[in-house]
Formats: structure tokens, C-alpha cells, sequence
């Protein structure tokens, strides 16, 4: 791991980070590690130039997979009470110690310790509920799929927004709409007779059969077996978020929100979104808004 992979940025406004021209994404669903998410801020109207994206939170993490950073301040309050105790007896001359270092030494292991304590004590924070991996149900492929001829800015965004949101919540498939324009990633059951040429028209199709582009606010729910959504979600869903993205327009009569778009995730856990999720979610759709 590279020093610079832990920089961190204390500056209050939104960090522009020039997007390249070609975004590589490897798609891996195996260990619960994610290596890189971002909070993208909405502040694409306000001066944001196409080809850039405004990240105001980067989370960095080891990106190992199968270890939780969760536990990361347990093993540090572990080491570095291990090293003051071996230390003390070991590095020591225990006639010769002074009260100013016992002092320390009994400062440095109260901080060890609280070190060690703060997972647990971080499990009764709102929205911190643990939950298992969301698991892969059989009989769905995976799918990454966009329409044809949108721009190479949305391109790109597009692409980074639905990997971040598979990577860094239980989502086993995403699906963004903006102005028209479609994006589907993660792991999909589709029609076999149906061509990956035509997927796009089959989705905007659903979409439309299900009403869904005249949705005005967001809904969250559990997904049973007779829903009418069972169509266009993956085999093994078992929970839905769906979030319309509405612009606000001015007229004589009032303002009037306007659907620009939506973005839907589907898992395979049952209210696999906590509150924090659904707020981290909610950061990363507002950048379509306009």
C-alpha cells in the first residue's frame, strides 16, 4: 500500500478531481473491503466543467479483502499496549524508573485501551447495525450496459456512481436514469430471446410498464414474490430502494418538481439500507439533479 492512498483533505469545499478520459472499473464481489468510495456533491450547475467530478468525502481504506477496517482501532490499542508493556519489563531498568514515566506509560495504555473498546462501543451509533454480506443469488449475470450516444461526461459519471454504490453498500444491482439516458450494472436476470443490443429498450420499457418515471418520492421496502416489480429486478432481490430524481422548475402557478430520472438498487438482504446508507445514497443521486 502506497503512503499517498492515506492522504486525507481537511478542506471544507468540494475537492475537483479531474476524471480521465476512459474509466477502468474492475466489478468484484468477493470480501467485504472496498478500497476507494466518494461522496459526490451536486454542485454540477454551480461552475463544474464536464469531465470532472466534485467529490466532497473520500473514505480511504486498505482494501484487503475479508479484513474489516471496523476493527482497525482494536488492533492498533493491541500493538501499541503490547510494545509499552514489553517495553516497561523487558527495555527497562525497573529500579530505575521514574514516576514521570510511569505516568506516560499508564497514559499511553488508558489510550491502548480505549483504542481497543471503541469497535464495540461504535456498534451502538445510529446506523451501525451489523449486517451480513449481501450474497450473489443464483440464476442473474453480470451486466453493465448504457445507452447509446450520451455524452462522455454523464459516460463517466455513470459509470463511476454505479461502481462506488455497488461497492460500498449492499447492492447487488444498480440502475440510473437521467434525462433519457440509461445505465445498468450489477447482477441482472434478463429475458434469454432478448439481445444485449436490446437491453436498454427492454429496461426503459419496464420502467415505463411499472410506472416508475412518475414517481415523487423515494421508496424502500421489502420485495415478496408477486410484486409487480419481480419483472425487472434480479432473481433472490429481497429489498428495493428506488430515489426519483426531481428538479425543482419555477412557473406562474408555483414551483413544480419535474422527474429528471431515478435511481434504483436492489439487494439481496431484507432492509439491506440503513439510515446512513440511505443518506450516502441520497449525496451520490443529487449530482444528477439539476
Amino acid at each position: 500500500m502506497s503512503l499517498t492512498s492515506l492522504s486525507f483533505s481537511f478542506s471544507s469545499s468540494p475537492i475537483p478531481v479531474k476524471a480521465p478520459t476512459k474509466i477502468r472499473f474492475q466489478y468484484k464481489r468477493s470480501g467485504r473491503t472496498v478500497s476507494v468510495s466518494a461522496l459526490m456533491d451536486d454542485s454540477q450547475s454551480n461552475g463544474q466543467q464536464p469531465g470532472q467530478l466534485n467529490l466532497s468525502v473520500l473514505r480511504f481504506t486498505l482494501g484487503i479483502p475479508g479484513f474489516d477496517e471496523s476493527y482497525l482501532p482494536r488492533y492498533i490499542g493491541y500493538g501499541f499496549g503490547s510494545l509499552l508493556l514489553l517495553n516497561h519489563f523487558v527495555g527497562s531498568d525497573l529500579s530505575a524508573i521514574t514516576p514521570a514515566q510511569l505516568r506516560t506509560e499508564a497514559l499511553g495504555l488508558s489510550l491502548a485501551a480505549f483504542s481497543a473498546v471503541l469497535p464495540y462501543l461504535g456498534k451502538f451509533l445510529p446506523g451501525t447495525a451489523i449486517v451480513n454480506q449481501a450474497s450473489l443469488p443464483a440464476g442473474n449475470e453480470q451486466l453493465f450496459i448504457m445507452s447509446e450516444g450520451m455524452p462522455e461526461a454523464l459516460r463517466e459519471q455513470l459509470a463511476w456512481s454505479t461502481y462506488v454504490l455497488l461497492r460500498n453498500t449492499n447492492t447487488i444491482a444498480a440502475l440510473v436514469s437521467v434525462g433519457g439516458e440509461l445505465c445498468v450494472r450489477g447482477y441482472w436476470s434478463t429475458p434469454d430471446d432478448i439481445s444485449r443490443a436490446d437491453l436498454v429498450d427492454w429496461f426503459n420499457k419496464q420502467i415505463q410498464n411499472i410506472g416508475l418515471p412518475d414517481l415523487k418520492d423515494a421508496l424502500y421496502f421489502p420485495v415478496n414474490s408477486g410484486n409487480e416489480f419481480q419483472t425487472l429486478l434480479p432473481k433472490g432481490t429481497r429489498s428495493l430502494l428506488i430515489l426519483p430524481l426531481l428538479r425543482v422548475s419555477n412557473s406562474s402557478t408555483g414551483k413544480l418538481k419535474l422527474s429528471k430520472g431515478l435511481v434504483l438498487l436492489a439487494s439481496s438482504m431484507t432492509y439491506a439500507y440503513s439510515d446512513k446508507d440511505r443518506a450516502w445514497i441520497e449525496a451520490i443521486a443529487n449530482q444528477f439533479r439539476g
